[in-house]
């Protein structure tokens, strides 16, 4: 197979099929089912997804939890309102936070913001990472637990900017995994999005296993990719925990030739990064930054729940690797055909 080129991950997406609000019930949302092997789709509704699994398969899930990234702020003497988009905390002791500031050219170095009704909240930028990106230090007297509860009182859902929409009450909740645990991410983990608790109560009564491993998801995965040879796309670098009982379960599975599942385009990328050279998951702390397009060998899941994905995007290329590049655009056509709905609020597609 040839070196594939950025373009022909490109396909034209009716806007109205893109999802500003989830489904009523989570494990409503749509399925659609491609069969690698035969090339066959079907179209189901997600609950249905328990229909795929027996006794012992495993699904391989991502718990990381989103947190309000999204603050807005007043720059000081201009009065000027700021977005600032939290990505990730550089020092705790000191409040140093990696930041997105818009608009950023009315941000400089030595600025000072203030957040909330009573500017009760300060934040002093000190350096420039990207045209973008800002390093800001939090001015704050106190405990850290009163400064991590201030930015969360602040602070909004972080819901992808293409949802154009105010943030509403439910999405606080709806943005969230039912199992979502260990604080880190600024985007849902989305394919997760559809399990409801009823799903897997089912689910486990019917004896399938789960391997919960961490991915805080940064916003890397949404950057777009600038380069028709993909060789030269750098992925941003983001953090993965994969204990010792995740690896357990997914390696127990794979030696008695159960079906290892990824619930979602994150977990496939961590299990991805830490391989042994016999096909095992071993147990990681660390970060990573791989970028998975076709041609790629898969080594330890063989199948993948995903949502639909926008064109010309890191995730499409991966889902592509896994599917086949033709089947899956022919996929995709399809789901545009049935008017499936796109992106973090739509559907979801069970690649076996």
């Amino acid at each position: 197979m040839s070196k594939m080129k950025l373009s022909e991950f490109s396909f034209d997406l009716p806007e109205e099929l893109i999802a500003n609000y989830p489904t009523d019930n989570r494990d409503e949302a749509r399925l659609m089912v491609v069969h690698r092997a035969t090339g066959k789709t079907e179209h189901k509704l997600f609950k249905d997804v328990i229909n795929y699994f027996d006794e012992g398969d495993v699904m391989i899930m991502n718990n990381t939890r989103v947190f309000p990234a999204r603050m807005y702020g007043n720059k000081e003497k201009t009065g000027a309102k700021i977005e600032v988009f939290l990505l990730r905390e550089l020092n705790r002791e000191s409040l140093l936070w990696d930041v997105l500031v818009d608009p950023a050219r009315k941000i400089r170095i030595g600025n000072k913001l203030y957040f909330g009704e009573d500017d009760s909240l300060v934040a002093e930028v000190i350096d420039n990472t990207t045209s973008r990106g800002r390093t800001l230090r939090f001015l704050f007297d106190g405990p850290y637990e009163d400064f991590k509860a201030k930015i969360t009182e602040l602070g909004e859902t972080p819901l992808p900017k293409y949802i154009k929409r105010e943030v509403e009450p439910e999405d606080e909740d709806r943005y969230q995994t039912i199992f979502a645990k260990v604080e880190g991410a600024v985007a849902a983990p989305t394919a997760g999005l559809h399990f409801s608790r009823e799903l897997l109560k089912r689910l486990e009564i019917k004896g399938i296993n789960f391997a919960e491993l961490t991915l805080h998801v940064g916003l890397g995965t949404f950057r777009t990719v600038e380069v028709e040879d993909l060789t030269k796309h750098k992925m941003d670098s983001e953090q993965v925990i994969i204990p010792e009982k995740a690896a357990q379960i997914v390696n127990e599975a794979k030696a008695n030739k159960r079906r290892v599942c990824a619930v979602g385009t994150t977990c496939m990328r961590a299990v991805e990064t830490s391989v042994s050279t016999e096909g095992n998951l071993k147990p990681f702390d660390g970060w990573t930054n791989k970028f998975i397009f076709p041609p790629y060998e898969f080594s330890v899941a063989d199948c993948l729940i995903t949502n639909f994905h926008t064109p010309l995007s890191t995730l499409l290329m991966m889902i592509s690797a896994f599917a086949g590049h033709e089947l899956m655009m022919k996929a995709y056509q399809e789901a545009i055909k049935e008017k499936y709905r796109f992106y973090s609020y739509g559907d979801a597609m069970l690649i076996l």
